[in-house]
């Protein structure tokens, strides 16, 4: 193999432009994901007659009354911490259920698991809209609706199995001879599980819980169809911007860049066990 020290200056120089031209694309790419989101940040920082009487790249008469119209207003603050409510909700109770599945998929075989395991995968392909209506009424008629647990069970459809078969994978490649070691030495199951086990696929436990929040985070139509006033997250919260005068174009970029926050927090504190599940071949 050549080493890169023994390049000739013209390799160099004809391997220079590839470099560059590299550079560019990615540069490009880049600025095109995140030109939605400075647009948002860039409206969130007018007035609507600015936005909707000229184009300007940049605010011209900035502003954060938008910011204080959804951190001063009850009905739109409220949304935020009702959506974050059953979003940790929904994150623990699919973590709690999966961690024990998924163990039990990775370590036994007993009649139809692969047929069960596709069946909980299944669960995820369905689009929410076919379970809208069952959650509806029977939430209604057990006194649940418009409560955060209803919402974070109903997320919990989706999430388990998703969880279910991320950790499986990351259960996979621990040893079995490591429980019966455990077990040699005295543990009990639960012990096991908890000092030893989880710490392993800590990983794995990080890249579950990240999509599980991201994934309720983000879900629009159970979220809303199960929720009137008392739990009302903050995507149907945002409705609220259309009234007489029309649109309030302001207030809605900046909830939907106070929406963009939270996820962004959870991808920076979890980026590397995002990593890791990437290197792992799971996610």
């Amino acid at each position: 193999m050549t080493d890169a020290t023994a390049l000739t200056p013209a390799t160099r120089a004809r391997s220079l432009p590839k470099v560059k031209g590299r550079a560019v694309v990615m540069t490009l790419y880049l600025l095109f994901l995140m030109l939605p989101i400075y647009w948002l940040l860039n409206m969130s920082l007018k007035t609507n007659a600015e936005i909707l009487g000229s184009f300007s790249l940049w605010p011209q008469n900035l502003t954060f009354e938008n910011y204080v119209t959804i951190l001063t207003d009850e009905a739109w603050y409220m949304g935020y911490v009702n959506s974050m409510i059953y979003v940790v909700m929904n994150t623990v109770i699919s973590l709690a259920v999966a961690l024990p599945a998924a163990y039990a998929f990775s370590r036994y075989n007993f009649l139809g698991d692969k047929h069960l395991f596709f069946w909980l995968l299944t669960n995820r392909m369905a689009p929410p809209a076919v379970f809208a209506l069952p959650f509806f009424q029977l939430y209604s008629s057990i006194g649940l609706f418009d409560t955060h647990i209803a919402v974070a069970l109903a997320h919990c459809l989706f999430n388990v199995p998703l969880a279910v078969w991320i950790l499986e994978g990351f259960m996979r490649g621990v040893p079995k001879e490591i429980d019966e070691t455990a077990y040699i030495d005295g543990y009990g199951f639960g012990r096991f599980f908890v000092k030893i086990f989880m710490p392993l696929i800590a990983s794995g436990i990080g890249v579950a819980a990240f999509f599980c929040f991201m994934f309720s985070w983000v879900e629009l139509l159970l979220s809303r169809t199960l929720t009137s006033v008392d739990a009302k997250p903050i995507a149907a919260t945002m409705t609220r911007t259309v009234g007489a005068a029309g649109v309030d174009w302001g207030v809605l970029a900046a909830a939907g860049v106070l929406t963009i926050v939270p996820g962004a927090l959870v991808i920076y504190f979890v980026r590397n066990y995002i990593a890791k599940g990437f290197a792992l071949g799971r996610v």
